[in-house]
């Protein structure tokens, strides 16, 4: 069996693999701070012999982790300071993440809990769950539970169901929610007792992070449609990535292969600030030029909402481009072709 189909899970696994020639002491201190994984599915798809993989680039550690900015922070979106208890944050006054767990199949070298999540993160303890639920169950505010970590896909669909079943019970939450790579990086543990487990009163929603075309798969796709077919609805988030999505093609790849796949595109984030993260991100302006070049060149449909986390738990804010400016009698609108038209309001 060769390391590509048993999957990638140390320093050695990558030079066995070639996705890693020779390790410098600079790359051994990265994968030690930030674990190394990578699914038969996702190993499979890179090529050793591109340097400027857009896979690789998502998954295969390298020195420039090592490169901290004063800017950056362990806990960018500040979701300590919006944790009443282990488990959960509560950062908007009708919804609540919840961490089932701090481990995934594959460990994205951007992520923005890349300080936290790991082999050896564990799964919430049974009191830890029990006072979760507790803490839901108490707050009638909450509408929305969303479940996130840690890949919530990680576990069994018995461990799901105990989870369902109890918020299921709860007439004020109406929504829930998974935030999942599962599908793409691991199709296969998309079954239909998965689907089974996490269905129930509550309409669920399936929001699949993938960040570029060639992720979604014939299998990946066929992974999607167990959940569609089996009445879960699925919406998109990816996050603008330098060298791996920001380029006006590969966007319109991405989003029409989500439509293509029955997935509603829905949020392409900017990249936060998370510790040794830089060589990923794009300046905020330059982004939103590369978005304006989806008006008009793809549909509707294909058009996500692109969003920043403030950082320091001040929550997400639409920071895309605009196409109207105010005049002093009107409105300055761009069309999708770069034409400038005035219109004034008309009450």
């Amino acid at each position: 069996m060769t390391v590509e189909e048993k999957g990638i899970r140390s320093l050695d696994d990558l030079v066995g693999a070639g996705f890693v020639a020779s390790p410098t002491p600079a790359l051994r201190a990265v994968v030690e701070r930030y674990p190394v994984s990578i699914t038969t599915a996702m190993a499979r798809l890179i090529d050793p012999a591109d340097p400027a993989d857009p896979i690789a680039a998502q998954f295969v550690p390298t020195e420039h982790e090592a490169e901290e900015r004063s800017e950056e922070r362990a806990d960018p979106i500040g979701d300590a300071a919006h944790s009443p208890i282990p488990g959960l944050v509560h950062r908007y006054p009708d919804r609540v993440l919840l961490s089932l767990l701090h481990a995934c199949p594959v460990y994205c070298r951007f992520c923005f809990r890349r300080g936290r999540v790991g082999p050896s993160g564990g799964v919430l303890s049974p009191d830890g769950l029990e006072k979760a639920l507790a803490y839901i169950r108490d707050h009638h505010e909450i509408w929305e539970v969303v479940f996130s970590g840690g890949d919530p896909f990680v576990l069994s669909p018995r461990r799901l169901a105990e989870v369902v079943r109890p918020l299921n019970a709860m007439d004020h939450v109406k929504i829930l929610r998974f935030h999942t790579r599962v599908p793409v990086v691991d199709p296969a543990r998309v079954t239909n007792e998965l689907v089974a487990a996490i269905k129930g009163r509550a309409p669920v929603y399936v929001l699949l992070h993938c960040n570029h075309p060639r992720e979604l798969t014939a299998e990946a796709r066929a992974a999607c449609a167990r959940l569609i077919d089996g009445g879960v609805t699925m919406l998109s988030q990816s996050v603008l990535l330098k060298g791996v999505n920001d380029t006006p093609e590969t966007l319109e790849a991405l989003m029409r292969a989500f439509v293509e796949t029955r997935i509603v595109p829905h949020y392409l984030h900017h990249g936060d600030l998370a510790l040794g993260t830089s060589h990923f991100r794009l300046p905020l302006a330059r982004a939103q030029a590369l978005l304006k070049t989806l008006r008009g060149r793809v549909s509707g449909l294909c058009q996500p909402t692109y969003v920043l986390d403030i950082p320091g738990g001040y929550g997400k804010v639409p920071v895309g481009p605009t196409f109207a400016k105010a005049k002093d009698d009107g409105w300055s609108l761009q069309g999708f072709k770069g034409d400038v038209r005035f219109y004034k309001d008309c009450l």
